[in-house]
């Protein structure tokens, strides 16, 4: 029935728009060879071979969104600097809208480098402020997403604690997006989701969310739902989506939860996976689909991402394979 609902989009509905608010950084990965230590520091000599750049941050959501069929316009801040240019090139190749990305001249783009010899990681450089973005600027991004939110089915945000939510902006965009009747998705960062209320869903993980709750370790489902309770107290969002790595997907209200088992046969590397269960989610919401239908999807999809060596994204039509298996 599900597959059949799923063919049904894909088949007679238009893709859902969708507007992704974020923390917008550049993965770097610096590749090499390292034989020998350095005669100045105790400290391995990398010779390097190769260099890569990749979308990272709110713009992997992104990246999960395209990859699935969605119109996406992805919006945050860059530096003015040959990062933020490159993340705008990048963008542009994947096709995703640029118009609702702002240039700070005050702070850099946000990159995280990644030294690697062979399959080794050495050494990871992050350049970045993480400053809340000045009132201005607030006010000019403000601006270009008043126009946007108006063109989309849903909107995202993706939090990586970078600066961009504030708790005065944050509660700004969420009213803002309330008052178009646009539903509003969070991955959510740090301890104090009240900067969240009025939420549709929430997505922490299961750490995060034992941190955001305060209510110790979250080890079992009455552990789960006593969180859940506090966070949703004080955010008043309709519904908590709770990713448990290996467990799967757990949905909680007020009242009731239910658990999503993994859909994973194997596992190499879970990088990235939790930006795809909120893309596929806010994906098949956005078509029409119940909250457990989407997360079921969003279930089938992260398998099939763990399955894969770093940041991946997967297909409507690898899903129902999946479902198929």
């Amino acid at each position: 029935m599900l597959v059949e609902k799923v063919r049904r989009i894909q088949q007679t509905q238009t893709p859902p728009a969708v507007l992704v608010i974020g923390d917008l950084m550049i993965d770097h990965y610096v590749w090499g060879d390292a034989s020998r230590l350095s005669p100045e520091a105790p400290v391995p000599i990398v010779n390097v071979k190769s260099e890569s750049t990749t979308l990272g941050g709110a713009a992997n959501v992104a990246q999960n969104l395209v990859a699935l069929g969605a119109e996406v316009t992805l919006s945050g801040v860059v530096g003015n600097d040959s990062f933020g240019a490159k993340l705008k090139e990048i963008m542009r190749a994947e096709n995703l809208e640029t118009d609702a990305i702002i240039v700070d001249q005050n702070r850099p783009t946000t990159v995280k480098t990644r030294v690697l010899a062979g399959s080794h990681q050495l050494v990871r450089i992050d350049r970045e402020i993480t400053d809340p973005i000045r009132s201005e600027l607030e006010d000019e991004l403000a601006g270009k997403l008043d126009h946007h939110i108006n063109e989309v089915d849903i909107v995202l945000f993706s939090d990586y604690g970078k600066g961009l939510f504030s708790e005065g902006f944050t509660q700004r965009l969420i009213k803002l997006a309330n008052s178009k009747n646009k539903k509003v998705i969070v991955d959510p960062k740090g301890f104090d989701y009240g900067k969240y209320k009025g939420a549709f869903i929430i997505k922490p993980n299961r750490k995060e969310l034992a941190e955001a709750a305060k209510t110790g370790q979250v080890k079992n489902i009455d552990d789960l739902q006593k969180a859940a309770r506090v966070v949703l107290k004080q955010t008043d969002a309709e519904y908590l989506v709770v990713t448990l790595s290996d467990e799967g997907i757990i949905i909680l209200d007020e009242l009731t939860h239910k658990l999503l088992p993994t859909k994973a046969t194997a596992v190499f590397d879970v990088t990235g996976a939790g930006d795809t269960v909120l893309a596929t989610m806010a994906y098949f919401i956005a078509s029409g689909l119940s909250i457990e239908e989407s997360c079921e999807l969003a279930n089938h999809a992260a398998a099939i991402v763990i399955r894969r060596v770093g940041s991946a994204t997967t297909t409507i039509d690898e899903i129902i394979a999946d479902i198929g298996d």
